[in-house]
């Protein structure tokens, strides 16, 4: 039973999701107006707007236009759901599940608005960045994920120093923007979270993934090694990568 309500609440929190990721960008409030349809602008009913089953139950469409609606909807209510129910199986009824929630929640919204907007929004970072550092205080908090206040602190400003300087480096050399602060902001607020040390790894990480995503595109003539990519999404996934192997690179470190 706490599972099923697990996975309702996280569906509930990817439905406030999908509004944060369409209104943010757009310098909408997320907190007020009703949501509607993009399409014909009919407000939407509660019972056509529950998490996840309305999605399967209008079959893709608006009740009113019969406009379709966009899969990001559908694939975020369940990624929600499921990053909850996930974290709760793992960490139970703690403040660490309750941290994992904040934290996963901004990165399924970062995740969507940087791959359609190439922008990774202040409103999510400098929060991420508070809690980061503030949860340094805890003593008890599980110290196998989280660091100290110093190692907090040295990670916040490693992982932006490190973007700044591929930015600053790149734009001498390229004349040109090669990634934005958002990037730096993003990378320094998971540095807060989980210490200087998750930096290289992280990185390294994301740069491989994000390489083998455009291979495709390159190969097919469709981007360049100059073309203009989300970074985010990919840092996302190598911070990702590197708490499900935090255990192993621990041991291979020691």
């Amino acid at each position: 039973m706490l599972y099923l309500i697990t996975f309702i609440f996280g569906s509930i929190w990817g439905s406030f999701s999908n509004v944060c990721i369409h209104r943010i960008p757009e310098n909408i409030s997320v907190v007020t107006g009703r949501s509607h349809c993009p399409t014909c602008k009919a407000q939407i009913k509660w019972h056509n707007n529950i998490p996840i089953f309305s999605y399967v139950l209008l079959k893709a469409k608006c009740r009113d236009c019969s406009a379709k609606i966009d899969s990001r909807y559908f694939i975020v209510e369940l990624t929600s759901a499921i990053n909850f129910t996930v974290i709760f199986y793992f960490f139970g009824i703690s403040l660490t599940t309750l941290l994992f929630f904040i934290l996963s929640i901004c990165f399924v919204i970062i995740f969507f608005i940087d791959l359609k907007h190439f922008i990774i929004p202040n409103e999510l970072t400098y929060p991420l960045m508070i809690i980061g550092l503030l949860k340094s205080f805890d003593p008890n908090l599980n110290t196998s994920l989280f660091p100290n206040l110093v190692n907090s602190l040295i990670g916040g400003l490693f992982g932006y120093v490190i973007i700044w300087l591929i930015i600053s480096i790149y734009k001498k050399l390229r004349n040109k923007e090669g990634m934005g602060l958002g990037d730096a902001k993003l990378l320094s607020a998971i540095g807060f979270w989980f210490g200087w040390a998750s930096i290289p790894f992280i990185i390294f990480f994301s740069s491989v993934i994000a390489l083998l995503s455009v291979v495709p595109d390159i190969i097919k003539n469709k981007k360049n090694l100059s073309s203009q990519i989300p970074f985010g999404p990919h840092i996302i996934i190598g911070c990702l990568m590197f708490l499900v192997f935090n255990e192993q690179i621990k041991l291979y470190l020691n």
